[in-house]
């Protein structure tokens, strides 16, 4: 197509045939990707640790008209990630979009006074499982003809949270892994991006903003002037999984409120 053609119509969300894995898609941010893939028409196959939340995430997807597939995996664990891809690529031919998401924060306070423990966990989770997880659907990827990887890092990754050492850390490696996926990939068509929140309200990061007093610490350096909710990553996530974002690769999306240009926590 030509630069003086008009585009034959707007950017296509529509995921309908597409095959995705959510990883911690059990609740949070991950639960609400989930349920939008799976309403733009995907298959989701849903992954976290614990095979009863991952049911109960199913049940509401298929309640929808949706097609879930929970399969229990610590992320952290090669073979079990091995496990769950072959999971996913025997029932349903193959993976076509990834969203790795999972992740945990074993230790709250200055970074120098982490255990060992606590960064070996941190990084086996927020680091080696991404990893894990794409080197495991790539091969599929490959054979389909590309696809697309979304990591979920965070704000913590650019501005560093107090008492977030440990996971601030783990969560830049996140963004320096997307962009090395990104060049590495580009030759086979296989796009990876990374989207990095704020504080959004959930479980995982119940710590922050149940405490009045920190609330409305990281509310006041939001420009909106509040917290996220997990439904609002929805939309960037949909777009990156999508034929909308065909021409997208090694970039990293802050849905924050405009803290990263506000101020950090």
């Amino acid at each position: 197509m030509s630069e003086t053609t008009p585009p034959a119509g707007p950017p296509r969300f529509d995921l309908t045939g597409r095959v995705t894995l959510v990883t911690g898609a059990s609740r949070g941010i991950g639960r609400a990707i989930a349920h939008a893939y799976a309403a733009a028409g995907a298959r989701v196959a849903l992954a976290s640790r614990k095979q009863e939340a991952l049911d109960a995430v199913a049940r509401e997807i298929a309640d929808a008209g949706g097609e879930p597939l929970p399969v229990a995996c610590h992320t952290g664990r090669a073979d079990e990630v091995d496990e769950l891809v072959e999971a996913v690529v025997d029932t349903w031919g193959g993976i076509d979009v990834v969203v790795n998401n999972a992740a945990t924060n074993p230790h709250f306070g200055p970074l120098l006074t982490a255990g060992e423990g606590h960064w070996d966990k941190t990084f086996e989770i927020n680091v080696k499982g991404y990893v894990h997880v794409a080197r495991a659907a790539v091969p599929s990827m490959r054979e389909r003809g590309g696809g697309a990887i979304v990591n979920v890092a965070s704000i913590a990754g650019h501005v560093p949270y107090r008492g977030l050492g440990v996971y601030s850390v783990s969560k830049a490696a996140v963004l320096m892994l997307t962009k090395v996926l990104a060049r590495e990939l580009a030759a086979d068509d296989i796009r990876v991006n990374a989207i990095a929140p704020g504080l959004i309200e959930t479980r995982f990061s119940e710590a922050l903003w149940s405490d009045p007093a920190t609330h409305g610490r990281i509310a006041a350096s939001v420009p909106l002037g509040r917290i996220g909710r997990p439904e609002e990553l929805t939309g960037i996530a949909l777009y990156l999984a999508s034929d909308a974002a065909s021409y997208t690769t090694g970039a990293v999306f802050f849905v924050d409120g405009g803290e990263s240009v506000g101020g950090g926590g």
